[in-house]
């Protein structure tokens, strides 16, 4: 039996500080691999622990079948899987970018949607201002202030179905004028 197989063998019994001398032995070299993989020391570092760690945990099934290469399969194994998740990472945060852009571009639409929009709304302010006073001050107050019912019966000093009801109905005077106009 070689002395690395010895020392192999007191590791997988728990022995710490056999297993500190692979660890010692082979991080350089898992380091290596893993940096070659991973491209940036930091994360190279982080996957050489992981490595370490899966080696410690699979220790007692090692065969003694050149341990040099079940250590640098292993490594060779979690830098592939931290890539692949890195990847996976990078291609969530594209599609992420990509559903914001999308979303903002149908928020804001095309300049001919923004042009529309505009128009409709001054077409909409102006139909506003032939509705009767308190019609208009409910309508203006709800939808170009953004006020509740609430406030605007506080504010008018009326009841809330009173606000309501004129709400209803200047929607209703609008639609007809709306129509009117074609």
């Amino acid at each position: 039996m070689r002395p690395e197989d010895f020392l192999i063998k007191k590791a997988a019994a728990g022995d710490k500080a056999a297993y500190e001398q692979l660890v010692d032995k082979y991080k350089k070299y898992v380091f290596a691999i893993v940096l070659n993989l991973t491209r940036d020391s930091f994360h190279a570092e982080n996957v050489a622990q992981e490595v370490f760690l899966q080696v410690y945990i699979s220790l007692p099934r090692y065969r003694f079948e050149g341990f040099r290469t079940w250590i640098g399969r292993i490594a060779i194994r979690k830098a592939i899987d931290w890539k692949r998740k890195q990847q996976r990472i990078a291609e969530k945060e594209r599609r992420a970018a990509v559903e914001e852009k999308l979303a903002a571009q149908e928020e804001r639409g095309s300049p001919e949607d923004t042009l529309i929009r505009q128009e409709e709304a001054q077409r909409i302010r102006r139909l506003c201002s032939r509705l009767p006073d308190g019609y208009r001050t409910v309508v203006e107050k709800y939808y170009f202030s953004g006020k509740s019912y609430r406030q605007i019966a506080d504010e008018e000093g009326l009841a809330l179905k009173t606000v309501e009801t004129r709400l209803y109905r200047a929607r209703q005077k609008l639609k007809e004028q709306w129509k009117e106009e074609g």
